[in-house]
């Protein structure tokens, strides 16, 4: 009997269903013992691309608050069924799950969907999404699902490179690299070299092992972490909060808080994450035994 492999996912610009596609290939190759079903998350008043204007820091207090938008439900084929694994593909906006990933999870949906079923989470993103997991990770449990694997791929510039590659990609449709800057997002090789996470992931699940999945995609490298992002991701959830709050509640200042809030996001990637950097650095002997537990608790898929 066919096992039942459901790939769920949102996509603007494309990337992150070549990502999935890649990683469910070993299943599709199989298909006298799988059937894989694709589920692409649609909001009933979905978001443009590319963003013009400040459209798309004006979704940040929804965004990071967490706040769903109506979807159009998934198929009675897909509700209907029961599936042994789901790979669910979702990206990151603001330090949190974008709202289309967001908007399914809150659907009531999801829980019908994914309630105790074996799921492996993947990623595609510039670089900050480790505590955005952990988000999703309360997100699973609260379904009841069972999270037994995580794929993290990043853009492998620095920082500041994927800073403007990426506003270059979101404003104006262009990925590919101009002038100085290279190409936009995770590069095409690695999105193509993903297909041997769907190979690690189809290995064990064809055994069984599912709980030493984890540890082989982390030796693959389909994790990395690096701590000093991670302080910056603690920081900007604590200054996001306010900010997001704040426009929230002043409704008749919004447009005006938006444009406040597009300085200081820059300010604060190009001014404080220097600073912040700095004293990474500086605390490092100090913090180190710390860093590393943190590095190997990020890397796992449990919940503290």
């Amino acid at each position: 009997m066919k096992k039942n492999i459901l790939i769920i996912y949102y996509s603007q610009t494309g990337q992150l269903e070549d990502i999935v596609k890649n990683v469910a290939r070993p299943f599709e190759a199989r298909k006298e013992e799988y059937d894989v079903t694709y589920y692409n998350i649609r909001l009933k008043e979905d978001f443009p691309f590319p963003w013009p204007g400040d459209v798309f820091f004006n979704t940040f207090p929804e965004s990071y608050l967490q706040i769903p938008r109506e979807i159009f439900p998934p198929s009675d084929e897909i509700l209907n069924k029961k599936y042994d694994l789901i790979l669910f593909g979702y990206q990151v906006w603001y330090l949190t799950p974008s709202i289309p990933i967001i908007s399914f999870l809150k659907s009531g949906f999801a829980e019908k969907i994914m309630k105790d079923t074996d799921v492996v989470t993947i990623s595609g993103t510039r670089n900050m999404w480790m505590l955005s997991q952990e988000k999703l990770k309360v997100y699973l449990k609260n379904l009841g699902a069972k999270l037994v694997g995580n794929i993290a791929l990043v853009d492998r510039h620095d920082n500041y490179t994927s800073v403007l590659t990426i506003l270059r990609w979101l404003t104006t449709g262009q990925k590919e690299k101009s002038g100085m800057l290279p190409a936009a997002g995770i590069s095409d090789e690695e999105i193509a070299g993903s297909v041997k996470y769907g190979n690690i992931i189809e290995k064990h699940f064809s055994s069984g092992n599912l709980s030493g999945l984890q540890p082989d995609l982390v030796k693959n490298g389909a994790v990395e972490i690096r701590p000093f992002l991670v302080r910056v991701e603690k920081v900007g959830n604590k200054i996001f909060t306010v900010w997001s709050n704040l426009i929230i509640k002043k409704k008749e200042k919004r447009p005006l808080l938006i444009k406040f809030f597009k300085v200081y996001l820059m300010a604060a990637i190009w001014i404080i994450s220097p600073v912040v950097l700095v004293l990474h650095l500086l605390t490092t002997p100090i913090f180190w035994f710390k860093r590393q537990k943190q590095k190997t608790y990020l890397q796992g898929i449990n919940l503290k």
